[in-house]
């Protein structure tokens, strides 16, 4: 039995040897277990890396963020160093801090953000197309964590898919809602976006969509090379009368 226990705890000293680290992470707000941080938009997270106890020649610390060195002040490297995000942003989720001894890059510690923060849809858009026109509303529903359902409504009630005059599209950060041809007795009204989150419940957008008749569109192009070749024409019939003239002076 003693023979037994001896051999598990050998095989385990490599294991927890690669485990121990010269340096440690606070953070505020603390971390789980894993090294996650969970923080929101606006907020500020303090890292303070600090040198362990004990002998080392070298004492200068280095921060990466997502792999890339942060410029540190001196006075802010060796034995201590400290890092504040502020404001959070919505590029800091999923970023994954770093702190190590300058002469010992494989001897390190890490923490990761995880930025919670709601979808940013709200207000009222106005929206004119010409009838029989396309169209397409959209709403922006990027949220962590992701939102758990999308509706879309016209004058209060839900857009009928039923039919073949709406189509809905999502990409996960993208909702979409398409008309391939406005008819004002159909589509005109008000219509709301609404994103649904588990932690921040519901947030919604308006459109207040208006249908004008349709207009006739001339073609441009066609008619500027029309009045082109006629001004043409009547130059060079000017240019010929008068050459006629000049003969008849003569």
């Amino acid at each position: 039995m003693k023979l037994m226990f001896s051999i598990s705890l050998f095989l385990l000293l490599p294991y927890c040897t690669s485990q121990t680290s010269d340096v440690i992470i606070e953070s505020t707000p603390a971390s789980s277990i894993g090294g996650v941080i969970q923080t929101e938009l606006e907020k500020t997270v303090t890292l303070v890396c600090t040198l362990q106890s004990g002998t080392h020649d070298d004492k200068e610390l280095v921060w990466l963020r997502n792999g890339a060195a942060v410029d540190l002040k001196d006075g802010n490297k060796e034995n201590r160093s400290s890092v504040c995000i502020s404001p959070v942003i919505i590029e800091d989720e999923g970023a994954t801090f770093t702190c190590h001894l300058k002469s010992n890059t494989s001897n390190k510690v890490f923490v990761t953000l995880n930025v919670t923060y709601h979808t940013d849809i709200s207000g009222l858009e106005e929206v004119t197309v010409e009838d029989g026109e396309s169209l397409v509303l959209q709403c922006h529903m990027r949220a962590n964590p992701m939102v758990t359902l999308v509706t879309w409504k016209l004058n209060g009630s839900l857009v009928d898919l039923s039919t073949s005059s709406f189509i809905i599209t999502s990409d996960g950060i993208t909702s979409k809602l398409q008309i391939n041809k406005v008819e004002r007795s159909l589509h005109e009204g008000l219509y709301q976006c609404t994103a649904t989150s588990s932690v921040y419940g519901e947030r919604s957008k308006s459109f207040q969509l208006t249908v004008t008749e349709k207009t006739l569109k001339f073609p441009l192009m066609p008619m500027i090379a029309g009045l082109v070749v006629v001004g043409l024409t009547a130059l060079l019939a000017i240019i010929s009368r008068w050459r006629k003239i000049a003969r008849c002076c003569k």
